[in-house]
């Protein structure tokens, strides 16, 4: 092998001293160059070398081929700092790859899934997933330190089985700040903790579901908070609740009348809907008849309504109003599941009166758990959550 080659510039210090070829790698042997190795912690050149060891490694490909090295590291004993390890350039301390391999597969990363680049670069997916939750860290390490002053909870289905995860955001910059398992108080307690009490004490305004382990959790850490309750999230309680129970309730009443119960059995979604929503006449003049026929559904559709514009109240007298009319009439509707809908609503008052002050709502956090679902299924799934949460963090860095 010709001088130039045994000496190539990206394996600095090192030349090259046999080589061997087989249908899928070429395999390299290397050995040091210099009689003065650097001390990896001083980074001071040691003369004294207490052993010599051979390590692997894999780096880029060369003409379509896997690379394979193996190189011949040693150990000095350094004046200042003792026995270390010899510094090399291109490689890392116990790395299996060499630097601009890793770059390689860490840039890939940001653009294709993580099985691809591991095909593309012949490595199996646990060395390219840490590789790639490396750069991640990296990426989020380099935010500037968050300084929230309203907040946005949600949670999302994180795997089968009734298993979720929390997810917090920065109201005002759309910066995911943290990702956790579990929508407990102990899983969110840990935000809390990463925040610190100083940064608690500037939340402002915090906006969520009616979950009460994330209600108790604000009012133990942020004591300036106000919780707002979204009003997406309850219309939906409401539904699911009351609108749903009722129109079966109503479909049983009516077994004996065949047509008229298969009409109510089939409503579920034109009660649900929005009456803007509705995607045809013939679905509006359906629903018209249906709430004109049925008495408690009226009522219950018409509640809902009602329930709806309380969010909009323009003053916090206006708001008072509406909802204690609100309460009254759930309470003397004489539907049973209306009137414990509004026993179980009313001590979440302050949580709905908020919304006149703090005109916050969940829906930025909705559709970031949308794309966090697309992340889910182009991934077939994540085996390993931190890593998965470190992949949302870095896609949703906030606005600039």
């Amino acid at each position: 092998m010709c001088h130039d080659i045994c000496r190539l510039p990206f394996w600095e210090g090192f030349r090259v001293i046999d080589h061997q070829l087989d249908d899928h790698q070429l395999h390299l042997t290397l050995t040091p160059t210099t009689s003065a190795p650097l001390c990896s912690s001083c980074l001071q050149p040691t003369p004294r070398v207490h052993d010599t060891h051979w390590r692997c490694l894999r780096d880029l490909p060369i003409l379509g081929r896997q690379v394979a090295l193996r190189i011949q590291g040693r150990r000095v004993d350094c004046a200042a700092c003792g026995r270390r390890r010899e510094r090399i350039r291109w490689a890392d301390h116990y790395a299996r790859l060499t630097r601009r391999l890793s770059e390689a597969v860490a840039a890939a990363c940001s653009k294709l899934p993580v099985q691809h680049v591991a095909e593309l670069f012949g490595l199996h997916w646990e060395a390219v997933r840490q590789q790639d939750k490396r750069r991640l860290q990296a990426v989020i390490d380099a935010q500037p330190p968050a300084a929230p002053k309203r907040l946005i909870m949600d949670e999302f289905a994180l795997h089968k089985g009734h298993r979720y995860a929390t997810v917090i955001m920065d109201a005002d910059s759309r910066r995911v700040l943290w990702v956790g398992e579990g929508r407990s108080r102990m899983a969110v307690r840990a935000f809390f903790d990463w925040l610190g009490p100083e940064r608690c004490r500037e939340i402002e305004a915090v906006a969520m579901d009616m979950n009460t382990a994330f209600d108790l959790e604000v009012r133990k850490h942020c004591p300036h908070a106000r919780v707002v309750y979204d009003v997406f999230h309850v219309i939906a309680k409401f539904g699911r609740e009351v609108i749903d129970r009722v129109r079966v309730d109503e479909a049983n009443r009516l077994r004996d009348d065949r047509p008229a119960r298969k009409v109510v059995k089939q409503a579920r979604w034109l009660l649900l809907r929005n009456p803007e929503n509705l995607k045809s006449e013939a679905q509006r003049v359906s629903l018209q008849e249906l709430l004109a026929a049925n008495r408690a559904l009226m009522t219950v559709y018409v509640m809902k309504a009602t329930l709806k514009a309380i969010w909009s109240a323009s003053s916090a007298w206006a708001w008072r109003r509406a909802w204690n009319d609100w309460i009254r009439q759930a309470r003397e509707s004489g539907i049973e599941p209306l009137m414990r809908f509004a026993k179980r609503l009313a001590p979440y008052w302050r949580g709905v009166l908020s919304r006149v002050r703090w005109p916050m709502h969940t829906g930025q956090l909705d559709g970031i758990n949308n794309r966090i679902k697309v992340m889910k299924r182009m991934a077939y799934g994540y085996r390993d959550s931190d890593y998965f949460f470190l992949k949302i963090k870095a896609a949703f860095p906030g606005n600039p």
